[in-house]
């Protein structure tokens, strides 16, 4: 069986003329002139008016989006939406020093932004080690210099909503 291309037109018994607007590894997406987009068989029963005989590209445009956004979510600086806890919404950290200086204060949602950030470039700098030349030994050193640094980080769990966002230091024996 040939696939169609994308822009053929065909006349299916059921929802009348149409064209081919998209093609998937199992359907084809088809633009009726009566019903609007519908998604078909590749073996549904239909009349082809007019083939437009191309390369066909089985991979749909959500697939490659989705594969994209998976490899960026691995392999780059940006991070996942991470909810900070309902209870430090709008409030703000104040830094009160021991000396007759002035206060600093920032809005809370600033600072936890910060360590999101901190620790999505701990992550990154993790997945760039294990994905390096170095030899084995040296990964799991430099791996237990980033677990450390995940436990001293772990005083800033409070602010995190959910409980899968925490840091992880080492678990204790």
């Amino acid at each position: 069986m040939k696939l169609l291309g994308i822009g053929s037109r065909i006349d299916h018994p059921e929802h009348g003329k149409g064209v081919v607007t998209n093609v998937s590894s199992k359907h084809y997406w088809v633009t009726f002139l009566e019903s609007g987009l519908e998604t078909i068989e590749l073996d549904a029963d239909f009349e082809v008016i007019e083939a437009v005989e191309d390369e066909v590209d089985t991979v749909s445009f959500f697939e490659v989006e989705r594969s994209l956004v998976k490899i960026l979510e691995k392999w780059s600086d940006t991070h996942e939406k991470v909810a900070i806890a309902d209870k430090w919404k709008g409030g703000k950290l104040i830094l009160d020093p021991g000396d007759a200086t002035q206060n600093k204060e920032m809005p809370i949602d600033t600072f936890f932004h910060k360590i999101v950030m901190v620790r999505d470039r701990i992550r990154v700098m993790e997945q760039k080690i294990n994905s390096s030349n170095l030899d084995d030994q040296d990964k799991i050193d430099l791996q237990q210099y980033i677990t450390r640094i995940y436990g001293s980080l772990t005083s800033f769990n409070v602010l995190f909503k959910n409980k899968s966002d925490h840091f992880v230091g080492e678990k204790g024996k």
